[in-house]
């Protein structure tokens, strides 16, 4: 076990807040400690997880090309190639035949990330071709703070220029004059609050909006017309949309409605029956939002208050209505409905239609719209057992087809997997869904599950295909998906259901749902692996203190763990903003409320399943310190001899090691994990087991 103390003034109601001093010597040789522990304990695994990771690299095509998008005179793609971390960013001429054949003679590298990363961490935020396609404008976070530096590369010299700004968002957004650039500024608390524009070729840049208000983020994007600008800024609850003309980028920036507690809305511009029109979704008729237009010239001066915009699409208390776009030809509609994803398309002069798929269980999203004045848009598609396709959907007739399939390489078919949708019942006797995959012949008799989860902000954990996740279904486990009450599977309700003062719902249906697996014959308890993500960290914790007998074992990536510290520090990122979705603890009954499920808080003395946390050490959303305060406590208390390991990524943020090959590296040190803590139970299953 780590040789450090890892408590200090017990007679405090926070004894491992020692741990919070970032940079402090002694804190980082804890981590390191706790690293080197780590690879102490799973030293016997080393083959194994060099195992796992060539057989999940071997399934991805490592030289590749992405399916080119037309725009202008130019195709823009990317292209992977075997040893590189990332893709790299290229363009060529567009075919004058329509096609999107690449011309590799004629082709143009933009950005080479490898090049810039050298060997560290990097992620690329915007990547923004102004509209005469002459500037690249672009953003680095080379360290995982998501703090980014800005350039901007001459696409004719090859020139690059980094502009002198920092506390940077990594937003950048082209005006229609190719030469204003807008950008937004963070505040102290990690929050973008204030909008710049700046001019190229000069050293500095104009404030043109501040966001005093600590709930609201703000953020500035193009128009699917590509004809106006539009600054969103957004609380949990309510937003307020400012407007620009692109093509007048020195001008002010005008409201389309004042902001108004609980009112929800965003704007897009572009041509309905034939003229220009603000389309706005907004929620003002129903918590499930509506769809309004209003004719850009009648908002020309000043727009039309919310009682005179024009309903186009009435709110349905069956069926959220999640987003929309634009083109000249259409609009679509994103819709959810019986928590599933579903696209409605309304084109000009045609009757509506819905989106027809072949599965029953699916991920299906708007990729890419393609140019405002393009018939055809592009969908991604993907379900547990069928990789992620792109297909090209016309607008006018519905016709679809499939442009690019993700490959998996050597031996796979989609047909020997089962993907199956379950339910469970809550306490409370709401009905909670399930969706789960794997081998068929697993099917029938207990297996090793492995249950994901997460449960907040509304989002929603549509299935998806992972080539990682084939080396555990080959291995005889099923992979299932709890969709719980706080995510927005099922609308705006659902999400309602488990925030704020129905967060309990979130973990009682997690638990639900891994009793409904238990009872209905998948797996065991002895069996059950659960995990989950910052959000669905702090469901994983809170689960394992309520009921702890119930698992196998449990990952915890970048766990909100420390919850009730650290929605009483208004000085650290986020928290001010997060408290329309936990509550404002300096409200007794709130703080209550809170400390009554907070995973840190609620340790005990009770035995735990195997743990492996993780934690990023830059991470700006959810502290490192989060994670090793958790695991310190856990340690002091748990009455048990399983594993508790803790991985301090030290050179990486909230989203983990920056590289494709790093990533892959993770995936094998928890699968690696978890077969070494449920393998005796993996015997006799007449697959591969490691026994």
């Amino acid at each position: 076990m780590p040789a450090v103390p890892v408590a200090r003034l017990a007679d405090t109601p926070d004894p491992y807040a020692w741990l919070e001093q970032r940079d402090d010597a002694e804190v980082l040789a804890y981590l390191q400690q706790e690293n080197a522990w780590l690879e102490a304990r799973l030293a016997d695994q080393a083959e194994l997880r060099e195992s796992l990771f060539h057989e999940i690299k071997s399934r991805i095509r490592e030289t590749d090309l992405s399916l080119p998008s037309p725009w202008g005179p130019w195709l823009y793609y990317q292209r992977t190639t075997a040893g590189d971390e990332y893709p790299r960013h290229y363009r060529c001429p567009r075919p004058a035949d329509g096609s999107l054949e690449v011309d590799q003679a004629g082709e143009q590298l933009l950005l080479d990330p490898n090049a810039l990363a050298a060997g560290g961490y990097l992620a690329l935020g915007a990547f923004s071709i102004s509209p005469d396609h002459n500037q690249l404008a672009y953003s680095l976070d080379s360290s995982g703070d998501e703090i980014y530096q800005l350039f901007v590369k001459d696409l004719s010299s090859g020139t690059i220029t980094a502009l002198p700004f920092a506390d940077c968002d990594g937003s950048l957004t082209w005006a229609n004059d190719n030469r204003t650039l807008f950008f937004g500024e963070l505040d102290d608390t990690h929050r973008p609050h204030k909008l710049y524009r700046h001019t190229l070729g000069n050293t500095g840049a104009e404030m043109v909006f501040e966001e005093s208000d600590g709930r609201f983020f703000l953020h500035c994007y193009r128009s699917s017309s590509e004809r106006q600008l539009i600054l969103h800024l957004g609380s949990k609850t309510t937003s307020e949309v400012w407007v620009l003309d692109a093509a007048t980028p020195q001008d002010a920036f005008r409201c389309i409605a004042a902001r108004e507690e609980e009112h929800d809305y965003d704007v897009d511009h572009g041509l309905l029956d034939g003229q220009w029109h603000w389309l706005i979704r907004s929620n003002q008729s129903g918590i499930n939002f509506a769809l309004y237009a209003v004719e850009a010239s009648a908002a020309a001066q000043q727009f039309p208050g919310r009682a005179q915009w024009h309903e186009l699409i009435a709110h349905d208390p069956q069926v959220m209505l999640e987003g929309f776009s634009l083109n000249a030809g259409a609009f679509v509609l994103s819709l959810r409905e019986a928590g599933l994803p579903v696209i409605q398309v309304h084109p000009a002069g045609l009757p509506g239609y819905r989106v027809q798929l072949p599965d029953a269980a699916y991920s299906l999203s708007i990729q890419d719209t393609l140019e405002f004045a393009s018939p055809q848009i592009r969908l991604r598609y993907e379900a547990l057992n069928r990789p992620a396709q792109i297909r090209q959907l016309d607008l006018a007739s519905g016709a679809q087809q499939v442009l690019k399939e993700t490959a998996v390489l050597g031996p796979f078919d989609a047909d020997a997997y089962v993907s199956q949708r379950v339910w469970a019942s809550a306490p409370d006797g709401t009905r909670v869904p399930i969706s789960l995959v794997a081998r068929r012949e697993v099917l029938g008799q207990p297996a090793p599950l492995y249950l994901y989860g997460y449960g907040a902000y509304g989002e929603c954990l549509d299935p998806w295909f992972s080539h990682a996740r084939l080396s555990l279904l080959e291995r005889g486990f099923i992979f299932a998906i709890a969709h719980v009450r706080g995510g927005g599977e099922l609308g705006e309700a659902w999400y309602r259901a488990g925030k704020l003062e129905h967060k309990q719902n979130s973990f009682s249906d997690f638990i639900a749902c891994a009793e409904q697996l238990i009872a209905d014959g998948y797996t065991t308890p002895a069996q059950l692996a659960i995990s989950g993500g910052s959000a669905g960290g702090l469901l994983i914790g809170a689960v394992l203190n309520q009921r702890p007998e119930l698992f196998g074992a449990a990952i915890a990536e970048v766990p909100f763990v420390d919850v009730l510290n650290t929605m009483q520090n208004p000085d650290l990122p986020l928290t001010v903003t997060e408290y329309d979705e936990w509550g404002d603890p300096r409200d007794p009954a709130v703080f209550a409320r809170i400390q009554s499920y907070a995973p840190y808080e609620n340790v005990s003395n009770q035995a735990y399943p195997p743990l492996l946390v993780v934690a990023g050490y830059n991470d700006s959303r959810v502290q490192y310190w989060e994670a090793a305060k958790w695991v310190a406590k856990l340690r002091a208390h748990k009455t048990d001899n399983n594993l508790l390991l803790l991985k301090t990524d030290l050179d990486a943020g909230h989203g983990g090691m920056s590289g494709r090959y790093q990533a892959l590296r993770d995936v094998a040190l928890e699968y690696s994990f978890l077969i070494k803590v449920l393998e005796c139970d993996m015997a006799g299953n007449g697959l591969k087991g490691y026994c």
